[in-house]
């Protein structure tokens, strides 16, 4: 009989180090710590049998028993929101022929807590001065733009930070396929932080940490990661899957590895779109221009939006007179992952 102290949790036969921990409702860390105390050696990702789960289940207080058929129920929901997330981000490409799709750059959300860098470090890939430009030094619209790294395009959505801005920062979420979380070094994990986490795991894209200000006294990189681990977010150094990378926007320091590793995160993705086809795509942000009449930001996700082409957004339509690209220049068509005003 199972001791009525102790929790009782049922698991698969084999299973992770991390399904175990997700299982257990603990830290990945705190069991591997355990294992290594009754001399098992295993990594997050590695695969252990019900033996060792059960042994390591019962020293953190727990009473492990195999996985029953009644759980089936619970499962099959979480698969069907995962079909519906990866249905959500492919939308676009799913009745196109696999032989006119070509290659896209990836688009690549910053997200992250008020004033922990976010600005600056989109500031510092593009040359150019966006956060004096702003009110009180915080960003109020999502601003897209588009840079060349290594002859390879990425394109940035950078959202708001502040509190009052979790609309926009979902919805920036919604279309990336990367996200990069950026985390003071010198603040950590903050509650604009773990939204962040929250609304790119909802978006089902992958998560590159970018340490920032690790050039300040106050620094301290071993807490950040904790922080990061006790949110199921386990650097690579630790043992996980989460890549870290620490940097200065502010100094330019460590800014080219965050680059390439961005690269190398989206190019397994093999992302793609049909770029010989009308446009489709979404809506970043709009407005009434006193001048110009309705102006919107329009992140092109496939086919090639022209100018003179008719928009229909919802209800609304409307003939494109001019588009200008990120930097303010006037162009007559744009690609997929290619953002326009």
């Amino acid at each position: 009989m199972a001791d009525e102290t102790k929790k009782v949790v049922e698991i698969l036969p084999r299973l992770t180090v991390r399904e175990l921990a997700e299982r257990l409702e603990v830290s990945p860390i705190a069991v591997i710590k355990e294992m290594m105390s009754n001399g098992i050696m295993a990594s997050i990702n590695e695969t252990i049998d019900f033996d060792t789960a059960a042994i390591v289940g019962e020293e953190m207080g727990f009473e492990i028993v195999l996985y029953q058929e009644k759980q089936e129920e619970k499962v099959q929901p979480v698969e069907e929101e995962i079909e519906k997330i990866v249905s959500l981000r492919q939308q676009f490409i799913t009745e196109e022929d696999p032989d006119k799709l070509k290659p896209r750059p990836p688009i690549v959300t910053v997200l992250g807590h008020v004033d922990h860098g976010k600005t600056t470090l989109l500031d510092n890939i593009r040359n150019a001065n966006v956060v004096d430009g702003e009110a009180g030094g915080i960003t109020q619209h999502i601003g897209a733009y588009q840079v060349n790294v290594d002859d390879k395009k990425i394109t940035f959505l950078d959202t708001p930070g502040h509190a009052a801005f979790t609309a926009m920062r979902a919805r920036g979420a919604m279309v990336t396929d990367l996200a990069i979380l950026v985390v003071a070094a010198d603040d950590g994990v903050m509650p604009q932080t773990r939204e962040a986490i929250g609304h790119a795991r909802a978006a089902g894209v992958p998560i590159v940490v970018a340490i920032n200000k690790i050039d300040k006294d106050n620094a301290n990189l071993e807490k950040v990661k904790q922080d990061l681990a006790n949110e199921n977010l386990i650097p690579e150094d630790w043992g996980g899957d989460t890549i870290c990378v620490p940097l200065s926007a502010l100094n330019n320091i460590g800014m080219d590895d965050l680059l390439e590793n961005i690269l190398l995160a989206t190019e397994v993705a093999d992302l793609k779109a049909n770029p010989d086809r009308a446009a489709q795509g979404t809506v970043v942000e709009a407005e009434l221009d006193e001048k110009r009449g309705v102006a919107a930001t329009l992140l092109v996700q496939n086919g090639t939006l022209k100018q003179g082409d008719v928009v229909v957004v919802g209800q609304t339509h409307g003939r494109i007179r001019a588009m200008f690209n990120d930097r303010g220049k006037r162009i007559k068509k744009a690609t997929p992952a290619m953002p326009v005003s």
